[in-house]
């Protein structure tokens, strides 16, 4: 049965039930929300997009003592790809590190088969969305975080007396695999322009989130972004928080542990400070540096971790590296997976540029326009983040300082909220001045020139 004739059927339900039984239940019936008309029309295309508009409400209900996780969550999508579509791709981690049940999956209120394949739930829209059309997609989950930090872990796990939840919420993405050969970020999103998210714990928790607080009901939070990429929550009983400001922008140093706190709000602040010098306007009023359960240091938005353990030498560069993430990956979004070189590069280079540690690669020279799976453990940093950072730095001497960082500083305004190319990236430097570096770029992209 196609979607209009559905929703027919359905009105034309509570039309009789409200005619044939004139009971008490009937005022119920009546009180509900009205049947709203799907702009879904009959059809089928085969595609979907990332490119699409996406605002995300979810609850979150969270078991500390039993690591037991329960998500709604109802993302109000618009068509901004410019075709129709057909089907919507989400990204969670828990499907692949929670042991994560779809308990239902609804688009405009009807049910819709979803299929879950590693990190991707695939929600057929049950006909053709059209371009500038409107849908609203309801998941619900159930998962169990884990308790290592081995492999993936970490991503999904509560240990250390921290809870790590990490791209936890169904987001619009496109399918890519989890497998990880190496240390990249199989990950690609769209930036939604606004994310409410309530946090039911069943203890007393504090939270560290991508979001600012805006509501507290007993031990129920809050919390709401603008313009990010996905909404990172890390939970602990006892954090402490340390705080400065850069400007008009809050500061926050979150662990477990005062003195750590107050390192990762100085570094933090330290970082910001030189970065936006460079790159142009942070986006957001409050920046978190957060002690994570272990495993990685890794970027969010306005949030960055440093895992549990750290060496007290690794604090300033992985803060400066996560923070250079808040422009590339955070401001301006790529394909993590498919395109590495386009965040991690221009994060590292930015990074060893205003630390003085810029060194050598210990692995051979290699192409940079490959994916994460394409690289080995051994060299992929070395290959991605040194070599590619190596040469966005020749390429400043070759522009000129000036030049080079008016030109960054353009990029990421031109490019604000959206989703870009490495291609996007080496053209606009190449265009920024009169000389030609398509002889530079050729060797080490032979798949983009």
């Amino acid at each position: 049965m196609s979607r209009p004739a559905v929703i027919f059927s359905l009105a034309l339900l509570v039309a009789l039930v409200g005619i044939m039984a004139p009971s008490p239940a009937t005022p119920a019936i009546r009180a509900a929300s009205p049947v709203v008309a799907s702009q879904i029309v009959p059809g089928s295309v085969n595609r979907t997009s990332v490119h699409l508009e996406a605002t995300y409400r979810a609850t979150l209900r969270l078991n500390w003592g039993t690591r037991a996780v329960r998500v709604t969550s109802t993302a109000t999508v618009r068509n901004t790809s410019g075709g129709a579509i057909d089907r919507i791709e989400l990204n969670t981690v828990a499907a692949v590190l929670g042991r994560m049940r779809l308990r239902f999956s609804t688009v405009d209120g009807v049910a819709a088969p979803a299929t879950v394949s590693g990190q991707t739930i695939t929600v057929p829209l049950g006909g053709n969305l059209p371009a500038g059309a409107t849908t609203t997609v309801r998941i619900r989950y159930t998962a169990r975080l884990r308790t290592g930090l081995g492999g993936s872990s970490w991503y999904y796990t509560k240990a250390n007396g921290i809870a790590n939840l990490y791209r936890w919420l169904p987001w619009i993405s496109r399918a890519r695999q989890f497998e990880r050969p190496n240390y990249g970020d199989p990950f690609v999103t769209a930036s939604s322009p606004h994310v409410r998210v309530r946090i039911v714990p069943d203890r007393r928790l504090d939270f560290a989130t991508s979001g600012n607080r805006v509501a507290v009901d007993g031990l129920a939070q809050t919390f709401e972004a603008r313009n990010v990429r996905d909404f990172t929550v890390t939970a602990s009983p006892d954090f402490i928080r340390r705080t400065t400001t850069v400007g008009s922008i809050k500061v926050v140093g979150v662990a477990r542990s005062a003195a750590i706190a107050a390192r990762l709000r100085d570094e933090g602040a330290r970082a910001l400070r030189k970065l936006r010098r460079l790159l142009g306007p942070y986006p957001h009023a409050t920046y978190r540096v957060v002690q994570s359960a272990g495993g990685y240091a890794m970027e969010s938005p306005a949030l960055s971790w440093l895992p549990f353990g750290l060496a007290p030498s690794s604090y300033r560069y992985l803060v400066t590296h996560e923070t250079a993430h808040q422009w590339f990956y955070g401001i301006v979004g790529n394909d993590q997976a498919r395109e590495p070189f386009t965040d991690e590069a221009a994060a590292d280079f930015v990074t060893r540029y205003v630390l003085g540690a810029k060194r050598s690669s210990a692995c051979a020279k290699s192409r940079l326009d490959r994916t994460i799976y394409q690289y080995s453990a051994g060299c992929y940093f070395e290959i991605i983040y040194i070599q590619g950072g190596n040469l966005l730095d020749r390429v400043r001497q070759r522009m000129g300082s000036t030049r080079f960082w008016n030109a960054m500083r353009s990029y990421v305004a031109a490019h604000r909220n959206d989703l870009v190319s490495t291609r996007t990236l080496l053209t606009w430097l190449d265009d920024a001045t009169p000389l030609d570096l398509s002889g530079m770029f050729a060797p080490r992209f032979p798949r983009l020139f």
